[in-house]
């Protein structure tokens, strides 16, 4: 392994705030802010190990598989499977417990690869990270078999086109990036634009189904172009297809200079989100079905059916192990 006194991984451990809830009467922390915290830890993470700027490109395959409670202790566990050149793969777990009783259960898990950038801005050369237990060999092939299925991902969603030829469900927010929307790089914090997402998401299946929803899995995150401080931000959330009780979305987050206008802001995220509604206890609800009409709206449905295909005919090796899941926190 290359390089001195450089860690492969970082643990942000920290309590869930009442304002990490989206919504009054929430089960839990909404999915955007779960996905800040783990671009967060993930960051870290990389620039730990690059020792320079990094910027994220892909967050992949997120199930969320219980609700965080506000006031949970929460611990965000990031740590290298693999570099390529100028890349990092990064394996994300999030954890939380009740602080009373100390028994951390696992929230989620993902892939998120950050890629290492030089003064210029440009991709930069990061050490060679070497595992060295038979755990870390596996976590690293795990890794690596989700390579060929995430560009089959990119290339499905890059092929599709979405026009006004559409009678689906969407909501578009649109707002002006912030200076405290900035990481240490000076652009938006990748974590901070999956937080749009998700409320833009989050907004657009509340109002298709009438219930409050909550999301499930988010996929294909990719991101093409960084937000800056005063860009025009247009998140647009779209409702492509509804099964019994799931809602899939393609969220488009596009921005650029405010005088550009509406129509002609680049894309710099797409992503692939999963809602469920759910009744005052969190249970799930069967969901309202959406009918396609147009052949855009057609087109799309067979694109979440795809993507659905894929990750099953690509089957990944799971990047955590299933068991193991709880520990006792004697700290």
């Amino acid at each position: 392994m290359e390089g001195t006194n450089r860690s492969p991984e970082v643990t942000l451990r920290f309590l869930a705030a009442p304002t990490d809830v989206l919504m009054a009467g929430a089960m839990g922390v909404h999915g955007g802010r779960v996905l800040e915290w783990i671009d967060k830890a993930a960051y870290a993470c990389a620039v730990g190990w690059a020792r320079s700027y990094c910027v994220t490109a892909y967050v992949g395959h997120i199930h969320f598989t219980r609700p965080i409670p506000s006031g949970h202790m929460v611990e965000v566990r990031s740590r290298i499977a693999y570099t390529g050149r100028s890349s990092m793969h990064i394996v994300n777990e999030v954890w939380s417990a009740d602080p009373r009783e100390g028994v951390f259960t696992r929230a989620c898990d993902c892939l998120v690869i950050f890629v290492s950038m030089d003064e210029n801005r440009k991709p930069k050369k990061v050490p060679t990270y070497v595992p060295t237990t038979d755990e870390g060999r596996r976590v690293e092939a795990a890794a690596l078999s989700r390579v060929q299925l995430r560009r089959a991902i990119e290339e499905e969603m890059l092929r599709q086109t979405y026009t006004e030829n559409s009678t689906a469900p969407e909501l578009t927010n649109r707002f002006l990036a912030k200076p405290t929307d900035v990481n240490w790089g000076g652009n938006v914090h990748g974590g901070t634009a999956m937080q749009w997402i998700d409320e833009a998401a989050t907004a657009c299946t509340m109002a298709w189904s009438g219930e409050r929803t909550t999301a499930v899995y988010a996929g294909g995150i990719r991101f093409y172009r960084p937000v800056q401080i005063g860009d025009l931000v247009e998140v647009n959330a779209r409702l492509i297809r509804t099964d019994r009780r799931s809602m899939t979305v393609m969220v488009h987050l596009r921005a650029g200079d405010p005088r550009e206008g509406k129509g002609n802001l680049p894309v710099a995220i797409h992503a692939s989100m999963t809602y469920v509604a759910v009744d005052l206890d969190g249970n799930p609800l069967q969901a309202r079905q959406f009918v396609p009409e147009t052949n855009e709206d057609k087109r799309l449905v067979e694109h979440a059916i795809t993507l659905r295909r894929l990750r099953s005919d690509y089957e990944p090796r799971p990047l955590v192990e299933p068991h193991n899941r709880d520990f006792k926190f004697t700290e």
